[in-house]
Protein backbone atom coordinates (compact mmCIF):
# COMPACT_ATOMS: atom_id res chain seq x y z
CA UNK A 1 0.00 0.00 0.00
CA UNK A 2 1.32 3.50 -1.05
CA UNK A 3 1.22 6.56 1.25
CA UNK A 4 0.02 9.96 -0.19
CA UNK A 5 1.86 11.94 2.50
CA UNK A 6 5.11 13.68 1.65
CA UNK A 7 7.97 13.68 4.06
CA UNK A 8 8.54 16.96 6.00
CA UNK A 9 11.64 17.96 4.01
CA UNK A 10 9.86 17.66 0.66
CA UNK A 11 6.82 19.56 1.91
CA UNK A 12 8.99 22.40 3.25
CA UNK A 13 10.82 22.60 -0.05
CA UNK A 14 7.53 22.87 -1.93
CA UNK A 15 6.34 25.67 0.39
CA UNK A 16 9.57 27.57 -0.20
CA UNK A 17 9.10 27.32 -3.95
CA UNK A 18 5.53 28.63 -3.67
CA UNK A 19 6.70 31.57 -1.56
CA UNK A 20 9.42 32.41 -4.06
CA UNK A 21 6.94 32.22 -6.92
CA UNK A 22 4.62 34.65 -5.14
CA UNK A 23 7.45 37.08 -4.43
CA UNK A 24 8.64 36.91 -8.03
CA UNK A 25 5.06 37.44 -9.32
CA UNK A 26 4.49 40.45 -7.08
CA UNK A 27 7.87 41.92 -8.06
CA UNK A 28 7.13 41.51 -11.76
CA UNK A 29 3.68 43.07 -11.29
CA UNK A 30 5.12 46.06 -9.46
CA UNK A 31 7.82 46.48 -12.10
CA UNK A 32 5.20 46.47 -14.87
CA UNK A 33 3.10 49.06 -13.02
CA UNK A 34 6.14 51.29 -12.51
CA UNK A 35 7.06 51.03 -16.19
CA UNK A 36 3.49 51.87 -17.24
CA UNK A 37 3.45 54.86 -14.86
CA UNK A 38 6.75 56.11 -16.29
CA UNK A 39 5.41 55.80 -19.84
CA UNK A 40 2.27 57.76 -18.87
CA UNK A 41 4.35 60.50 -17.22
CA UNK A 42 6.66 60.65 -20.26
CA UNK A 43 3.68 60.78 -22.63
CA UNK A 44 2.02 63.60 -20.69
CA UNK A 45 5.30 65.48 -20.54
CA UNK A 46 5.74 65.26 -24.32
CA UNK A 47 2.21 66.58 -24.89
CA UNK A 48 3.05 69.79 -23.13
CA UNK A 49 4.18 72.64 -25.34
CA UNK A 50 4.63 76.37 -25.03
CA UNK A 51 4.01 78.92 -27.73
CA UNK A 52 4.78 82.60 -27.77
CA UNK A 53 1.72 84.89 -27.45
CA UNK A 54 0.98 88.15 -29.22
CA UNK A 55 1.21 90.11 -25.99
CA UNK A 56 2.45 89.93 -22.43
CA UNK A 57 0.16 87.06 -21.40
CA UNK A 58 1.57 83.57 -21.92
CA UNK A 59 -0.95 80.86 -22.92
CA UNK A 60 -1.09 77.65 -20.92
CA UNK A 61 -1.44 74.21 -22.44
CA UNK A 62 -4.99 72.95 -22.69
CA UNK A 63 -3.91 69.33 -22.98
CA UNK A 64 -2.59 69.43 -19.44
CA UNK A 65 -6.02 70.15 -17.94
CA UNK A 66 -6.88 67.85 -15.03
CA UNK A 67 -9.62 65.36 -15.77
CA UNK A 68 -10.85 64.57 -12.26
CA UNK A 69 -12.19 66.30 -9.19
CA UNK A 70 -9.91 67.43 -6.37
CA UNK A 71 -11.09 68.25 -2.84
CA UNK A 72 -9.10 70.97 -1.08
CA UNK A 73 -8.37 71.20 2.67
CA UNK A 74 -11.32 73.58 3.05
CA UNK A 75 -13.65 71.05 1.48
CA UNK A 76 -14.02 72.94 -1.82
CA UNK A 77 -14.38 70.67 -4.82
CA UNK A 78 -12.15 71.63 -7.75
CA UNK A 79 -13.15 70.43 -11.21
CA UNK A 80 -10.77 71.04 -14.13
CA UNK A 81 -8.96 73.55 -11.93
CA UNK A 82 -12.02 75.64 -10.94
CA UNK A 83 -14.48 75.52 -8.00
CA UNK A 84 -17.64 73.47 -8.31
CA UNK A 85 -20.91 75.16 -7.35
CA UNK A 86 -24.01 73.30 -6.30
CA UNK A 87 -27.09 73.66 -8.46
CA UNK A 88 -29.01 74.97 -5.42
CA UNK A 89 -26.47 77.76 -4.80
CA UNK A 90 -26.71 79.02 -8.38
CA UNK A 91 -30.47 78.66 -8.38
CA UNK A 92 -30.51 80.93 -5.33
CA UNK A 93 -28.01 83.37 -6.90
CA UNK A 94 -30.24 83.88 -9.95
CA UNK A 95 -33.53 83.94 -8.02
CA UNK A 96 -34.53 80.60 -9.51
CA UNK A 97 -33.33 81.68 -12.96
CA UNK A 98 -35.71 84.59 -13.00
CA UNK A 99 -36.55 85.73 -16.51
CA UNK A 100 -35.99 89.33 -15.37
CA UNK A 101 -32.34 88.37 -14.69
CA UNK A 102 -31.65 87.24 -18.27
CA UNK A 103 -28.59 88.90 -19.81
CA UNK A 104 -28.91 87.23 -23.19
CA UNK A 105 -29.10 83.99 -25.11
CA UNK A 106 -26.49 82.18 -27.15
CA UNK A 107 -26.27 79.06 -29.24
CA UNK A 108 -25.68 76.89 -26.16
CA UNK A 109 -27.70 78.47 -23.39
CA UNK A 110 -29.26 81.41 -21.58
CA UNK A 111 -27.12 83.70 -19.40
CA UNK A 112 -28.46 85.11 -16.12
CA UNK A 113 -27.22 87.82 -13.79
CA UNK A 114 -26.62 86.46 -10.33
CA UNK A 115 -25.11 87.30 -6.94
CA UNK A 116 -23.24 84.64 -4.99
CA UNK A 117 -23.34 84.21 -1.23
CA UNK A 118 -19.94 85.92 -1.00
CA UNK A 119 -21.55 88.98 -2.73
CA UNK A 120 -19.74 88.53 -6.02
CA UNK A 121 -21.79 89.42 -9.08
CA UNK A 122 -21.65 86.71 -11.74
CA UNK A 123 -23.10 85.68 -15.06
CA UNK A 124 -24.51 82.15 -14.99
CA UNK A 125 -24.88 80.28 -18.27
CA UNK A 126 -27.59 77.64 -18.19
CA UNK A 127 -26.93 75.20 -21.02
CA UNK A 128 -29.93 74.12 -23.05
CA UNK A 129 -31.07 70.60 -22.26
CA UNK A 130 -31.67 69.90 -25.95
CA UNK A 131 -28.22 71.21 -26.88
CA UNK A 132 -26.20 68.98 -29.23
CA UNK A 133 -23.64 67.14 -27.09
CA UNK A 134 -24.12 69.41 -24.05
CA UNK A 135 -21.47 67.71 -21.90
CA UNK A 136 -18.91 68.06 -24.70
CA UNK A 137 -19.65 71.78 -25.08
CA UNK A 138 -19.59 72.18 -21.29
CA UNK A 139 -16.15 70.57 -20.88
CA UNK A 140 -14.80 72.28 -24.01
CA UNK A 141 -15.48 75.76 -22.64
CA UNK A 142 -14.13 74.88 -19.19
CA UNK A 143 -10.88 73.48 -20.59
CA UNK A 144 -10.28 76.57 -22.70
CA UNK A 145 -11.08 79.21 -20.11
CA UNK A 146 -9.22 77.54 -17.24
CA UNK A 147 -6.02 77.28 -19.23
CA UNK A 148 -6.01 80.63 -21.06
CA UNK A 149 -5.62 83.91 -19.19
CA UNK A 150 -5.81 87.24 -20.97
CA UNK A 151 -7.03 90.69 -19.98
CA UNK A 152 -9.56 90.69 -22.81
CA UNK A 153 -10.98 87.19 -22.29
CA UNK A 154 -13.90 86.69 -19.91
CA UNK A 155 -12.93 84.83 -16.70
CA UNK A 156 -14.57 81.60 -15.60
CA UNK A 157 -15.28 81.44 -11.85
CA UNK A 158 -16.62 77.91 -11.68
CA UNK A 159 -19.23 75.39 -12.79
CA UNK A 160 -21.55 72.65 -11.60
CA UNK A 161 -20.48 69.03 -11.77
CA UNK A 162 -21.19 67.47 -15.14
CA UNK A 163 -23.37 65.02 -13.22
CA UNK A 164 -25.43 67.87 -11.74
CA UNK A 165 -29.16 68.39 -12.22
CA UNK A 166 -28.21 70.96 -14.91
CA UNK A 167 -24.98 72.04 -16.58
CA UNK A 168 -24.15 75.56 -15.42
CA UNK A 169 -21.09 77.76 -16.02
CA UNK A 170 -20.26 80.72 -13.78
CA UNK A 171 -18.42 83.71 -15.31
CA UNK A 172 -17.33 87.12 -14.15
CA UNK A 173 -20.12 89.64 -14.62
CA UNK A 174 -19.38 92.23 -17.32
CA UNK A 175 -21.75 95.12 -16.55
CA UNK A 176 -21.92 97.21 -19.72
CA UNK A 177 -23.57 94.75 -22.07
CA UNK A 178 -22.40 93.67 -25.51
CA UNK A 179 -20.86 95.58 -28.38
CA UNK A 180 -23.90 94.53 -30.39
CA UNK A 181 -26.26 96.31 -27.97
CA UNK A 182 -24.18 99.52 -28.11
CA UNK A 183 -23.97 99.61 -31.90
CA UNK A 184 -27.53 98.70 -32.89
CA UNK A 185 -29.37 97.50 -29.80
CA UNK A 186 -31.04 98.87 -26.69
CA UNK A 187 -27.92 100.79 -25.61
CA UNK A 188 -27.29 102.42 -29.00
CA UNK A 189 -27.30 106.24 -28.79
CA UNK A 190 -25.73 108.69 -31.26
CA UNK A 191 -22.43 110.03 -29.95
CA UNK A 192 -22.21 107.58 -27.03
CA UNK A 193 -19.50 105.56 -28.75
CA UNK A 194 -17.08 107.91 -30.55
CA UNK A 195 -14.41 106.64 -32.92
CA UNK A 196 -11.57 106.48 -30.39
CA UNK A 197 -13.68 104.12 -28.24
CA UNK A 198 -14.49 101.94 -31.27
CA UNK A 199 -10.80 101.86 -32.15
CA UNK A 200 -9.93 100.73 -28.63
CA UNK A 201 -12.54 97.97 -28.85
CA UNK A 202 -11.18 96.79 -32.22
CA UNK A 203 -7.60 96.61 -30.89
CA UNK A 204 -8.51 94.80 -27.66
CA UNK A 205 -10.68 92.28 -29.53
CA UNK A 206 -7.88 91.66 -32.04
CA UNK A 207 -5.44 91.23 -29.13
CA UNK A 208 -7.66 88.54 -27.54
CA UNK A 209 -8.08 86.67 -30.85
CA UNK A 210 -4.36 86.93 -31.57
CA UNK A 211 -3.67 85.37 -28.16
CA UNK A 212 -6.14 82.55 -28.85
CA UNK A 213 -4.53 81.78 -32.21
CA UNK A 214 -1.08 81.77 -30.62
CA UNK A 215 -2.52 79.19 -28.22
CA UNK A 216 -3.81 77.07 -31.14
CA UNK A 217 -7.44 77.96 -30.40
CA UNK A 218 -9.97 79.04 -33.03
CA UNK A 219 -12.86 80.94 -31.46
CA UNK A 220 -15.23 80.01 -34.29
CA UNK A 221 -18.03 82.39 -33.26
CA UNK A 222 -16.55 85.89 -33.37
CA UNK A 223 -19.40 88.44 -33.39
CA UNK A 224 -20.40 91.68 -31.68
CA UNK A 225 -22.80 89.90 -29.29
CA UNK A 226 -19.83 87.85 -27.98
CA UNK A 227 -17.77 90.98 -27.29
CA UNK A 228 -18.69 92.11 -23.77
CA UNK A 229 -17.85 95.59 -22.48
CA UNK A 230 -16.83 96.89 -19.07
CA UNK A 231 -18.08 100.31 -17.93
CA UNK A 232 -14.89 101.86 -19.31
CA UNK A 233 -15.48 99.97 -22.59
CA UNK A 234 -12.67 97.48 -22.00
CA UNK A 235 -13.32 94.30 -24.00
CA UNK A 236 -14.06 90.83 -22.69
CA UNK A 237 -14.41 88.25 -25.47
CA UNK A 238 -16.85 85.52 -24.43
CA UNK A 239 -18.64 82.31 -25.46
CA UNK A 240 -16.22 79.50 -26.28
CA UNK A 241 -18.81 76.77 -26.75
CA UNK A 242 -17.90 76.40 -30.43
CA UNK A 243 -14.16 76.96 -30.04
CA UNK A 244 -11.76 74.32 -31.30
CA UNK A 245 -8.25 73.28 -30.33
CA UNK A 246 -6.24 73.52 -33.53
CA UNK A 247 -3.48 70.86 -33.79
CA UNK A 248 -0.09 72.42 -34.42
CA UNK A 249 0.88 69.91 -37.13
CA UNK A 250 -2.04 70.51 -39.52
CA UNK A 251 -3.11 73.38 -41.79
CA UNK A 252 -6.85 73.04 -41.17
CA UNK A 253 -9.52 71.01 -39.41
CA UNK A 254 -12.28 69.43 -41.49
CA UNK A 255 -15.60 70.04 -39.77
CA UNK A 256 -19.16 70.99 -40.65
CA UNK A 257 -19.57 74.81 -40.68
CA UNK A 258 -21.00 76.15 -37.45
CA UNK A 259 -21.34 79.73 -36.33
CA UNK A 260 -23.62 82.73 -36.68
CA UNK A 261 -25.14 83.78 -40.04
CA UNK A 262 -23.48 86.91 -41.36
CA UNK A 263 -20.14 86.08 -39.73
CA UNK A 264 -19.36 82.62 -41.12
CA UNK A 265 -16.34 82.42 -43.42
CA UNK A 266 -17.66 81.65 -46.96
CA UNK A 267 -14.54 79.63 -47.74
CA UNK A 268 -15.20 77.48 -44.65
CA UNK A 269 -18.80 77.09 -45.77
CA UNK A 270 -17.69 75.79 -49.17
CA UNK A 271 -14.65 73.67 -48.26
CA UNK A 272 -15.57 72.56 -44.70
CA UNK A 273 -12.02 73.50 -43.70
CA UNK A 274 -11.74 75.47 -40.48
CA UNK A 275 -8.61 77.62 -40.05
CA UNK A 276 -7.60 80.63 -37.99
CA UNK A 277 -8.45 82.73 -41.06
CA UNK A 278 -12.11 81.89 -40.39
CA UNK A 279 -11.89 84.08 -37.27
CA UNK A 280 -10.19 86.77 -39.36
CA UNK A 281 -13.17 86.90 -41.73
CA UNK A 282 -15.61 87.19 -38.80
CA UNK A 283 -13.48 89.95 -37.30
CA UNK A 284 -13.65 91.77 -40.64
CA UNK A 285 -17.44 91.83 -40.27
CA UNK A 286 -17.00 93.24 -36.73
CA UNK A 287 -14.79 96.02 -38.13
CA UNK A 288 -17.47 96.96 -40.67
CA UNK A 289 -20.05 97.03 -37.84
CA UNK A 290 -17.78 99.38 -35.86
CA UNK A 291 -17.55 101.67 -38.89
CA UNK A 292 -21.22 101.58 -39.90
CA UNK A 293 -23.14 100.74 -36.69
CA UNK A 294 -25.21 98.41 -38.88
CA UNK A 295 -26.04 94.78 -37.89
CA UNK A 296 -24.26 91.87 -39.57
CA UNK A 297 -27.61 90.57 -40.85
CA UNK A 298 -30.72 92.65 -41.52
CA UNK A 299 -33.68 91.07 -43.30
CA UNK A 300 -35.12 94.53 -43.98
CA UNK A 301 -32.28 95.35 -46.36
CA UNK A 302 -32.34 94.44 -50.04
CA UNK A 303 -31.67 90.77 -50.74
CA UNK A 304 -28.09 91.33 -51.91
CA UNK A 305 -27.43 93.52 -48.86
CA UNK A 306 -28.93 91.33 -46.10
CA UNK A 307 -25.39 90.36 -45.12
CA UNK A 308 -23.36 93.39 -44.06
CA UNK A 309 -20.23 91.92 -45.66
CA UNK A 310 -21.97 91.94 -49.06
CA UNK A 311 -23.24 95.48 -48.50
CA UNK A 312 -19.72 96.66 -47.64
CA UNK A 313 -18.27 95.11 -50.80
CA UNK A 314 -21.07 96.70 -52.82
CA UNK A 315 -20.26 100.13 -51.41
CA UNK A 316 -16.57 99.66 -52.21
CA UNK A 317 -17.41 98.60 -55.76
CA UNK A 318 -19.62 101.64 -56.31
CA UNK A 319 -16.98 103.93 -54.83
CA UNK A 320 -19.48 104.96 -52.16
CA UNK A 321 -17.56 103.97 -49.05
CA UNK A 322 -18.51 107.14 -47.16
CA UNK A 323 -22.20 106.11 -47.35
CA UNK A 324 -21.32 103.14 -45.11
CA UNK A 325 -19.89 105.24 -42.28
CA UNK A 326 -22.10 105.98 -39.25
CA UNK A 327 -23.02 109.70 -39.62
CA UNK A 328 -22.59 110.22 -35.86
CA UNK A 329 -18.84 109.64 -36.24
CA UNK A 330 -18.38 112.90 -38.16
CA UNK A 331 -16.39 111.25 -40.93
CA UNK A 332 -15.76 114.45 -42.95
CA UNK A 333 -15.41 116.74 -39.95
CA UNK A 334 -11.81 115.86 -39.14
CA UNK A 335 -9.00 114.93 -41.54
CA UNK A 336 -7.23 112.64 -39.07
CA UNK A 337 -10.51 110.89 -38.21
CA UNK A 338 -11.27 110.36 -41.88
CA UNK A 339 -7.81 108.92 -42.41
CA UNK A 340 -8.17 106.46 -39.51
CA UNK A 341 -11.64 105.25 -40.49
CA UNK A 342 -10.53 104.85 -44.11
CA UNK A 343 -7.50 102.81 -43.04
CA UNK A 344 -9.61 100.53 -40.84
CA UNK A 345 -12.04 100.07 -43.74
CA UNK A 346 -9.17 98.96 -45.96
CA UNK A 347 -8.08 96.46 -43.32
CA UNK A 348 -11.66 95.16 -43.00
CA UNK A 349 -11.75 94.72 -46.76
CA UNK A 350 -8.63 92.55 -46.62
CA UNK A 351 -10.12 90.46 -43.80
CA UNK A 352 -13.24 89.83 -45.92
CA UNK A 353 -11.36 88.30 -48.86
CA UNK A 354 -13.18 85.16 -50.01
CA UNK A 355 -9.86 83.39 -50.53
CA UNK A 356 -8.57 82.73 -47.01
CA UNK A 357 -4.97 82.79 -48.19
CA UNK A 358 -5.35 86.47 -49.12
CA UNK A 359 -6.46 87.44 -45.64
CA UNK A 360 -3.94 88.70 -43.06
CA UNK A 361 -3.32 86.76 -39.86
CA UNK A 362 -4.72 88.09 -36.59
CA UNK A 363 -1.19 89.05 -35.59
CA UNK A 364 -0.89 91.21 -38.71
CA UNK A 365 -4.36 92.66 -38.14
CA UNK A 366 -3.41 93.66 -34.60
CA UNK A 367 -0.19 95.31 -35.74
CA UNK A 368 -1.97 97.32 -38.44
CA UNK A 369 -4.68 98.49 -36.03
CA UNK A 370 -2.05 99.62 -33.54
CA UNK A 371 -0.23 101.44 -36.31
CA UNK A 372 -3.43 103.19 -37.41
CA UNK A 373 -4.18 104.27 -33.84
CA UNK A 374 -0.68 105.69 -33.46
CA UNK A 375 -1.36 107.86 -36.55
CA UNK A 376 1.58 106.43 -38.48
CA UNK A 377 -0.51 104.66 -41.08
CA UNK A 378 -0.98 106.19 -44.53
CA UNK A 379 -4.34 105.18 -46.05
CA UNK A 380 -4.64 103.76 -49.49
CA UNK A 381 -7.09 104.98 -52.11
CA UNK A 382 -10.43 103.25 -51.53
CA UNK A 383 -11.71 104.63 -54.81
CA UNK A 384 -9.05 102.45 -56.47
CA UNK A 385 -10.37 99.14 -55.14
CA UNK A 386 -11.54 97.01 -58.01
CA UNK A 387 -14.13 94.37 -57.12
CA UNK A 388 -15.43 91.79 -59.59
CA UNK A 389 -18.39 89.77 -58.35
CA UNK A 390 -20.03 86.84 -60.05
CA UNK A 391 -23.28 85.26 -58.86
CA UNK A 392 -21.56 82.81 -56.54
CA UNK A 393 -18.18 84.33 -55.79
CA UNK A 394 -16.19 87.53 -55.64
CA UNK A 395 -12.60 88.23 -56.55
CA UNK A 396 -10.82 91.28 -55.26
CA UNK A 397 -8.03 93.19 -56.96
CA UNK A 398 -6.24 95.34 -54.41
CA UNK A 399 -4.65 98.60 -55.56
CA UNK A 400 -0.93 99.08 -55.10
CA UNK A 401 -1.54 101.45 -52.19
CA UNK A 402 -2.90 98.58 -50.11
CA UNK A 403 -0.48 96.28 -48.34
CA UNK A 404 -0.57 92.63 -49.38
CA UNK A 405 -1.72 90.56 -46.37
CA UNK A 406 1.11 88.05 -46.55
CA UNK A 407 3.67 90.87 -46.41
CA UNK A 408 2.13 93.13 -43.78
CA UNK A 409 4.77 92.25 -41.19
CA UNK A 410 7.54 93.30 -43.58
CA UNK A 411 6.18 96.81 -44.01
CA UNK A 412 5.31 97.62 -40.42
Amino acid sequence: MFSSDLNPATEKKRDNLKTRAKIIGISIGLAIMIIIALFVILFMHKRRYNKSSCNQNQPRNINSAPSSNIITETGTVIYFGIPVFSYEELQEATNNFDQARELGEGGFGTVYHGKLRDRREVAVKRLYEHNYRPVESFINEIQILTRLHHTNLVSLYGCTSRHSHELLLVYEYVPNGTLDSHLHGDKAKPGLMPWHVRMKIAIETASALCYLHASDIIHRDVKTSNILLENNFCVKVADFGLSRLFPIDVTHVSTAPRGTPGYVDPDYHICYQLTSKSDVYSFGVVLVELISSLPAVDMNREREEVKLANLAVKKFRRKAFSELVDPSLGFHSDENLERMITSVAELAFQCLQRDKDLRPSMGEVLEVLQRIESSNDVPGNLEGIDVHCAETSCSYALPNTLMKPQRLHQTL
